[in-house]
């Protein structure tokens, strides 16, 4: 099984880079001055941003921002001022979460000073293009060293490889949950025409949506569309694929069902009851309730529709689909946004979007394309400094927020209007929330030693963000917040084996090649089960399931089992047979 190649070329530059970085001296101990609330510095922000001389870092990055601003925003230019580093950065634009780049990138060789891979940071390693972090962040890198602490070992590649190849990014460490971003949307107007009925299952779901489509068939002069999915590309996980095992009761590990006793993995579509979900969708179809582009329609014409208003029901996640419910909000149609609810099969089941999977996930990686690790490092460091966090989170003391008698950050009005009613807008030209992804950070919940949040994640904050019309939503279910109506992370294990979507597999032999055909079967069956005729559904999907082991889907389930029990032992140190 190829895990790698051999490295020569990467281990030779980065000892070379340490030997010259090492040279330079400098405290290299874990700044515990705190932050005062200003975005001033302290011991560590100064050892990690010691050298500010002008330099660029080119950057790839596998998911869109297409409020990325080229460092033109006052965060970017405050960073740049700050350290002397410019990003020149690249996003993917289309659908496919950075996939063909980086394949091209692990052929050709030619990669980034540094990137967010996302899923696909194995090619890259196969490649021997990544660099091994563990140094660089032992020698320079006390503020990275400070948040993982404890959660290192979840850093590192492999029981086979032990290097730390990228640090997550992609979420936050410590983080607690305030607010719900997934689960079954529909617009406030919707739930208000009707009193704000109970949404608890699938039929809840459907039978407002039909109700409110045949009371008002339009909507502006176009036609009133109860129900759409995000199908393009790898977002058919998102929308019409993951909510299957969300809504049956199972959490999020990618394209396999775990059994948490045995770690037995399977591809969650077998579970019986994801089949019944999926009759479901098929019946909206039937029905008319679910729109009959759902499977044809591009990205952009799925967020087109949305911003129009005329979509009374999503099953997304608000990431997916937030530029268009900010053109709403941007146009004064408050009540035209979105609730999101838990919703499942039936009551038997429970939501688990919050089941905690510990810190595992996507982030950064430096590549052996970097002539000068140790600066860039540095730089990672810096953005995760007390400092670093509250510019990339709150911005600019004295322009985006102030600091009060108490010492506590406060947003002002106007400030925090723009936020919520010119969302775009202000994250071009502010840049605040822009720079998360390029270092870690503390989640939602966690304060600094100010007693202030590092984010502005929390339930105040989160409140203040809201809409009129969704506080009187939130108000007629007895919450506070969306996280309110949905099970807690309280209520279920933290998963051992983390996030599987982020483990890396094998990048040849039989794995990857059945991996591809089941997908492959996967992205033509599932919409020809949820489009067929009613009384075909169980042929359709019962032929889906047998070509999916005929491909050798028994078998890559089998290795893929074993990469989990290893995981497990990586992450918990169990023996496990």
């Amino acid at each position: 099984m190829k895990w790698k190649n051999p490295k020569s070329l990467a281990t030779l530059m980065l000892a070379t880079a340490l030997l010259i970085g090492g040279c330079s001296g400098g405290n290299n101990e874990p700044s515990n001055s705190g932050n005062t609330g200003k975005t001033g510095s302290n011991s560590g922000n100064e050892q990690a941003a010691e050298d500010n001389s002008p330099i660029t870092f080119t950057f790839f990055g596998a998911d869109a921002s297409p409020n990325w601003n080229n460092m033109q925003d006052e965060v970017g230019k405050y960073i740049t001022e700050k350290t002397g580093v410019t990003i020149q950065a690249e996003f993917d634009v289309g659908a496919g979460g950075g996939e063909n780049k980086i394949q091209l990138m692990a052929a050709s060789g030619e990669v980034p000073d540094f990137i967010f891979a996302k899923g696909n940071l194995s090619n890259l390693v196969d490649a021997g293009l990544i660099i091994d972090l563990a140094p660089l962040i032992e020698e320079h890198a006390p503020n990275l060293k400070k948040i993982y602490s404890e959660n290192m070992n979840r850093l590192k590649y492999s029981n086979e490889d032990q290097s730390i190849y990228q640090i997550v990014t992609n979420m936050g460490v410590g983080q607690q949950y305030f607010d719900a971003g997934g689960g079954f949307e529909i617009q406030q107007r919707v739930l208000k025409e009707f009193g704000y009925p109970e949404i608890r299952t699938v039929k809840d779901f459907e039978d407002i949506l039909k109700k409110y489509v045949e009371k008002y068939p339009e909507t502006d002069g176009q036609p009133t569309i109860p129900l759409t999915l995000n199908a393009d590309d790898w977002r058919i996980m998102i929308s019409v694929t993951n909510p299957a095992f969300l809504a049956t009761g199972a959490p999020d590990d990618g394209e396999y069902y775990v059994n948490p006793e045995t770690y037995e993995a399977q591809l969650h579509y077998k579970r019986p009851e994801e089949k019944e979900y999926f009759r479901w969708l098929n019946h909206m179809y039937a029905e008319g309730l679910l729109d009959k582009d759902t499977f044809v329609q591009k990205d952009d014409q799925y967020k087109a529709k949305i911003a129009s208003g005329r979509v009374l029901g999503l099953i997304d996640q608000e990431w997916g689909y937030q530029d268009a419910e900010n053109a709403l909000k941007t146009a004064g149609k408050d009540e035209y946004t979105y609730a999101h609810f838990p919703v499942t099969l039936t009551e038997e089941y429970v939501d688990h979007s919050f089941q905690s999977a510990g810190v595992d996930g996507a982030g950064i990686a430096i590549t052996t394309a970097a002539e000068d690790p140790v600066r860039l490092i540095k730089f990672l460091d810096w953005l995760a400094s007390d400092e670093g966090q509250v510019l990339r989170n709150w911005g600019i003391e004295g322009k985006h927020y102030t600091v009060d008698e108490n010492g506590q950050r406060v947003i002002p009005q106007e400030i925090q209007d723009r936020k919520v009613n010119d969302a775009t807008n202000f994250a071009k030209e502010t840049g605040i929330g822009q720079y998360r992804t390029f270092s870690a950070w503390y989640g939602d919940g966690v304060k600094d030693s100010t007693g202030n949040y590092y984010t502005t994640n929390f339930p105040e904050q989160i409140v203040a963000g809201y809409t009129e019309a969704e506080k009187e939503t939130l108000a007629a279910y007895n919450a506070t917040t969306w996280k309110d109506l949905f099970p807690g992370e309280d209520e279920f294990p933290a998963k051992e084996w983390g996030a599987l979507y982020n483990m890396p597999v094998p990048t040849d032999g039989d794995y990857q090649v059945i991996y591809q055909k089941t997908q492959d079967i996967i992205r033509k069956r599932i919409p020809e089960a949820i489009l067929t005729s009613p009384e075909n559904f169980d042929k359709v999907y019962d032929d889906f399931l047998a070509e999916l082991d005929k491909a050798g889907a028994k078998e890559m389930e089998a290795e893929y089992t074993e990469l989990v029990k290893k995981r497990v032992s990586l992450f918990t140190g169990k023996e496990i047979q």
